[in-house]
Formats: structure tokens, sequence, C-alpha cells
């Protein structure tokens, strides 16, 4: 169990003890100690120094409003600005790796062939921030490696990230696991359930009932005599007739 903390400013107080508690609920257990991002720094100025080595490292002092009104928006693509140097040379800034102008390919699990010229998709990207804190996407990928994960299983709104996420586990010398990425959960209106979208928290009460309803939403047709039973007939049933197939190529499903 990983608890992805490294943006130790907006983690809330107590958010990380009520998931915990919120997975042990629905019967979902793990082995050894929680790891924390926190506890892993370390490491992740490690990976940066070795990157660093390899000059794929360089500063960046643009602000999101510059990039803005360079044409460019926070998600889009950088366009190299700091790229033969700082402007202005004393500014607070972030750290980019560069890419090369490559096609990054990968057999997606349940999503098949995706792929990204990095170059074109998203240029050079950010790895530590201008607050000094990492990346998502390093701490990710030095986690991954560290925790020896074969295979990533998350929502497909992480799907344009995996690229990324290659590239800096290519320039690393670490192993890439298998990706499969799973439709993210919509309401009416097509939004994404999400603290960020107000969506209201999990009732652990009804433990049970929100496993079969997920159940339901991920196409696996669980029978309706286990209604009113408890988490651990649901999972038992759920391991045993499990078929990730049913969600191939499916991208969003409404609660």
């Amino acid at each position: 169990m990983r608890i992805d903390d490294v943006d130790g400013p907006r983690a809330a107080r107590g958010a990380s003890g009520s998931i915990l508690s919120c997975l042990e609920a629905h019967g979902l257990r793990w082995d050894g100690a929680v790891v924390y991002q926190q506890g892993a720094l370390d490491t992740y100025a490690a990976a940066l120094d070795q990157l660093d080595r390899q000059g794929l490292l360089y500063r960046c002092g643009c602000s999101r409003k510059e990039l803005a009104e360079l044409g460019g928006t926070e998600g889009g693509v950088y366009p190299g600005r700091c790229a033969h140097g700082l402007w202005p040379a004393e500014r607070a800034h972030s750290l980019r790796v560069r890419v090369r102008s490559q096609r990054i390919e990968l057999e997606d699990g349940l999503q098949g062939l995706y792929g990204q010229d990095l170059a074109a998709a998203v240029g050079d990207f950010v790895v530590r921030r201008r607050d000094r804190l990492y990346s998502y996407h390093l701490a990710t990928v030095v986690d991954d490696a560290a925790a020896g994960i074969t295979a990533v299983v998350r929502g497909i709104d992480l799907l344009d990230s995996t690229p990324r996420q290659i590239y800096l586990q290519r320039c690393l010398g670490l192993p890439t696991p298998t990706y499969s990425h799973l439709p993210v959960v919509t309401d009416a209106a097509g939004v994404k359930l999400s603290k960020q979208n107000l969506a209201p928290a999990v009732d652990e009460q009804v433990a049970a009932a929100n496993l079969l309803h997920l159940l339901r939403l991920l196409r696996q047709d669980p029978p309706p005599e286990l209604a009113g039973t408890t988490v651990d007939q649901v999972l038992a049933w759920a391991l045993a007739h499990w078929d990730l197939g049913r969600v191939r190529g499916c991208r969003a499903v409404t609660a």
C-alpha cells in the first residue's frame, strides 16, 4: 500500500487515514507497512541527479501565466523557452527533462495500442516544480520500480501520462510494467466523480452494496442473490469471476 502524498501542502489532514479506513471497510487489505512518498524524497533526488548526469535536465523559470501568453496552456506543449538558458537567470525555477523526438507506444491491456511523440504532444516536462516538490511522474516511476510493480491498473484519465513515465523509466534504466487503464466513473453530465468536482464521499456503512455497484459498472454482472450479503462474500465472488476484458475499450461509465 502506497499513499501518494508527494504534494505535501495539498494533502488534507487526516486524508490518508480516511483512505485506509475506507479500503479496510471494503475488505481491501495490504501486505507490509504502508509506504508514504514523503519518506522517499531522497530517492527522488537521486533520480534527478541521474538525469542531470545524462544532460537531460535544465532549469525553467516560466510561470503558468507566461506560458499562457505564449499561446500554451498548463497542459499544453512546452515551447522550449528556457531550454538553452534560464530566463531571467535569477528567477525561481522548476526542472524540466529534455525529450527526444520519438514515438513512445504501449499496448494497453484495455485500451489497445496507444502512443505519443513526446516532443510534439508534450514537450520537455517538469520533474521538479518551482516550489521544489517532485512531480507525480518522477515519483510514480521511482516508487513503482522500488516496489517491484509489474502491472499497473488505473483510471483512463492517466493514460496520456504513461508515455512520459515510460520515457523516464528508459532514461533511469528502470523496468516498464504492463498497463491497463480502466474507465472513469462520471455523473449524468459526463463529469468525472472526484474530490475536485465535489463528488460525495464513499459511505463505508454500505460497503458490500458499494462493491456490487462497482462490479456492475465494470460489467462483471454479479448475480442478484449477492444483494444483502457480506463484503467477504462479494469479494469472493468477484475474485472467482473477474474478467477485465469485459471493459476493454470502455472509457467512461455513468454512476
